[in-house]
């Protein structure tokens, strides 16, 4: 939020410097990401205090040399006025008047040797003003522009000032950084700082933070009109979602450029000037935080003359029929959720509750009777509204992160005095205010003993209670505790914690002492769990792999792209646990498919990769009818693409990842965890068939592993080669840590030399390689050190429906060298084992 520090000036005193204001904000929670300074020192273009003043416009004529020339005459503090000749066309109204000072009319004068921008180039080239002859009037001075002067980029005119009883009090002559000089603060306003996204609210936490009084702008409205008596009703089908509605009168509005001062206040905080009634709106929003909305009054008495040809305008705030649209402001047509609270009428809806009117009801140009409104919304229902209708505006801003009740009546006084004074409107007498149910006031019990052990700070009662009263907070103190009632912008405060952050903020946090912890500390016990799970990835980036920590929120559309389309096995039809508020469509629900969030980054980076080798550890989340909260499940998910290596001189030939150094990964990671998994031919809707394994420990499943169906690829949008194939596994962690053993038995390195030999193994073909091996290693014994498959031969020579496996044994004793009688002992009992177990033949 941009904050201009002359506006938070109307309510507080400064005197600190820009920079000190912006630390001590800054501290206190309220964060000045930058700040941007307008014609005082410091800006890019400072405004010289004694050649840029502020002139008062005496008279205009035409040059008498040029069409579009004028000459005005300037008052400046000086003895003599000075004559300036200028194109501007918003002086041309003004030609031929003769005396127009009674009009109070301002401008900025540039004397010569002013250091200005051009306003006639692109972009902000500074220059020096010299005097010139303009079609034979020597000029030495220029009014300026806003774009001149480094406001803005408007130069279509000069800056015209009209003083009234409402604008500040203008003087010729006063140097021009003392009119619109400013600096202006970019405040982040993060949730908990909600009460701070207003100049009132940034100025009542200056005024705590110094110890200053605050001197809040009146609330009295005049109301001369006719009684509202009978002529609007409102009323609501849901007081939960809307607590209170606010509305006035206002007969008679000119439709009207505001007064500059305010232009120039909105355009600093952001806001683009459109005319009086709008922009009074916009700025009681940015003054008090609390938004309203004008609607054109005579709109809705015509159609109430539908409804109700007697009777009143009747106002009523309810929730969607099934199928309901509105077409808002910005001319959309919007499909309305469930939860959306409308303010309607009983022909139709008229708007988006505190979030933004409808097309219809707007004020137009030719709009001379207004009802103002201003509600109060429930914070969390105006959150879900905008996010799901993707509508982000500055009332939907302030309301979905907490308005109190309260203000609505105040920010609606206050926009329709101002719509009275410079508007010419007149106030009906009476205020409709529908407020069914007002909050009982909130008090917390702070403990003294607590709050000096939670802050370090060792305060007295008093002292608390008095950082507390800054704040506006009620406090009566007590012999061991204080009780402190909240104001009512306070919707953040919970609890006693809440009450020592702000007295740890009004003292200062630079001001805590360092202290050593003075209570006990807990004792200290390991997480076996957690330590397993970090050991897990430890082996895996020693593999090769690099970790992920993706979102765990994701949306059922995207985990349903891990089975093709139409497969027989349908999407996951478990139900999910759903945000009340997500902030995207997106990520609504949790997650149940640790996979799925890992292939969204896989395919992320495919853009930009052309090796891929990743992993994640992290829970999933299945919704349990019989508790509260969710079920977690810790998952492992690995996913292998791309490039094997970087291709290079000495070999150029590029190959991509297959099952087997998945495989190869996997055998690493359990080996190291010493836990007996094996892997089984499997079919997964997910998995190509033919090249998806299960993975077993003790017979029971624990996790899928294999290269990705080529329709999920394509469904996952992976930038990928054709022909090049996606591994992945997904790992049930919760069924493999419980058998990680803490101990484990090793064999020492023999210091004997081993015996090497290949044996090759016919066997059917449906036979697995494991198995064969896992034979071979019973019948070898504890002499066989090592098995290892080296070759697998399918054909003529060993027989239809047969295949050969190559194996390469390591024979090697403990204590001795092993003479070739040993080992042919050894081998002859493997040949008989496979030949008695497999029906199989060895291949010499």
């Amino acid at each position: 939020m941009r904050v201009p520090l002359s506006w938070l000036k109307d309510f507080v005193t400064i005197d600190l410097p820009v920079e000190d204001v912006g630390r001590l904000l800054t501290n206190a929670g309220l964060e000045v990401k930058t700040t941007e300074l307008i014609g005082i020192p410091g800006a890019d273009l400072v405004w010289d205090r004694d050649l840029l003043v502020l002139g008062h416009i005496l008279k205009v004529e035409q040059h008498p040399n040029a069409d579009k020339l004028v000459l005005a005459t300037m008052a400046y503090g000086a003895d003599v006025p000075e004559v300036v000749v200028t194109g501007a066309p918003n002086l041309f109204a003004y030609v031929g008047q003769g005396d127009i000072s009674g009009l109070g009319l301002y401008s900025p004068l540039a004397l010569e040797g002013a250091e200005l921008y051009d306003g006639h180039k692109d972009g902000y080239v500074k220059m020096k003003l010299k005097g010139r002859p303009l079609r034979g009037i020597h000029n030495r001075c220029m009014v300026c522009s806003e774009k001149e002067l480094g406001i803005s980029d408007e130069h279509e005119g000069i800056i015209l000032m009209a003083k009234d009883q409402w604008s500040p009090d203008y003087q010729a002559g006063t140097p021009l950084q003392e009119v619109l000089g400013d600096a202006v603060l970019e405040i982040d306003i993060i949730p908990n700082i909600a009460r701070c996204a207003s100049m009132i609210g940034v100025a009542r936490e200056y005024a705590a933070l110094t110890a200053q009084p605050m001197r809040y702008p009146e609330a009295n409205v005049v109301m001369e009109g006719p009684s509202t008596e009978g002529k609007v009703v409102i009323t609501t089908d849901e007081p939960a979602l809307n607590p209170r509605f606010v509305g006035i009168v206002i007969a008679g509005v000119q439709q009207k450029e505001s007064p500059y001062w305010m232009q120039h206040r909105l355009r600093l905080a952001g806001q683009r000037p459109i005319n009086v009634v709008v922009d009074i709106s916009n700025y009681i929003m940015l003054e008090m935080g609390q938004p309203n909305h004008a609607f054109d009054y005579d709109f809705l008495r015509a159609r109430a003359d539908t409804y109700a040809p007697d009777g009143p305008i009747h106002i009523h705030t309810r929730l969607p029929h099934p199928g309901e649209t509105l077409i808002t402001l910005d001319e959309k047509k919007h499909q309305l959720p469930p939860h959306a609270i409308l303010v309607t009428d009983p022909l139709s809806n008229i708007s988006l509750g505190g979030i933004m009117g409808g097309l219809d009801s707007e004020i137009k140009p030719e709009t001379q009777n207004v009802l103002l409104e201003a509600a109060a919304w429930n914070f969390i229902n105006i959150r879900r509204t905008s996010t799901a209708l993707g509508i982000h505006t500055d009332a939907g801003f302030r309301f979905s992160r907490g308005v109190h009740p309260s203000q609505a009546l105040l920010g609606a006084r206050r926009a329709a005095e101002w719509m009275r004074r410079l508007a010419g409107g007149t106030v009906a007498q009476g205020i409709i205010d529908y407020y069914p149910h007002p909050p009982a006031p909130v008090t917390v019990t702070l403990n003294y003993a607590y709050a000096r052990r939670l802050s370090g700070l060792d305060l007295s009662g008093e002292v608390m209670a008095e950082l507390l009263r800054r704040l506006e907070f009620m406090v009566t103190v007590h012999e061991d505790h204080l009780e402190a009632t909240m104001p009512d912008h306070r919707l953040d405060i919970e609890g006693p914690h809440d009450l020592v952050e702000e007295i740890c903020r009004m003292y200062g946090y630079d001001n805590i002492p360092n202290t050593i912890l003075s209570d006990p500390l807990p004792p200290q016990r390991g997480n076996p769990r957690l330590e397993q799970e970090e050991r897990i990835k430890d082996i895996l980036v020693r593999a090769g792999l690099q970790e992920l920590i993706t979102y765990r929120l994701t949306s059922p559309g995207y985990e349903a792209r891990l089975l093709p389309k139409n497969h027989p096995a349908g999407p996951d039809e478990r139900p999910y646990v759903t945000l009340t508020n997500p902030n995207s469509t997106d990520r609504s629900v949790l997650r149940h498919s640790l996979l799925a969030s890992v292939m969204e980054s896989a395919a992320h980076n495919s853009r930009y990769q052309d090796r891929i080798a990743v992993f994640e550890v992290g829970p999933i989340f299945l919704e349990d009818e019989e508790e509260i909260l969710p079920r977690e499940q810790t998952r492992l998910s690995i996913t292998l693409t791309g490039q094997r290596g970087v291709a290079g001189w000495l070999d150029g030939e590029m190959t991509y990842y297959d099952f087997f150094d998945l495989k190869g990964v996997l055998e690493t990671l359990f080996g190291e965890l010493h836990i007996p998994v094996n892997y089984e031919v499997a079919q997964h809707p997910t998995y190509r068939p033919g090249r998806t394994a299960r993975l077993l420990l003790n017979g029971q499943q624990v996790g899928v592993a294999g290269e990705l169906h080529p329709v999920v690829v394509e469904q996952l949008d992976l930038h990928i080669e054709r022909e090049q194939p996606v591994l992945a596994a997904d790992i049930d962690l919760d069924a493999i840590i419980p058998h990680i053993p803490p101990y484990y038995s090793y064999t020492p390195i023999s210091p004997y030399p081993p015996v090497e030999e290949d044996l090759a193994v016919v066997v059917d073909k449906d036979v697995t390689a494991v198995t064969v091996a896992e034979i071979i290693q019973q019948a070898g014994g504890y002499l066989l050190r090592e098995v290892r498959l080296f070759d697998v031969y399918e054909g003529e020579q060993v027989g239809k429906g047969k295949k050969s496996l190559a194996y390469h044994l390591t024979f090697q004793a403990p204590d001795k060298t092993l003479n070739d009688k040993a080992v042919a002992k050894q081998r002859q009992r493997i040949i008989a084992t496979l030949s008695q177990r497999l029906n199989a033949r060895i291949r010499e």
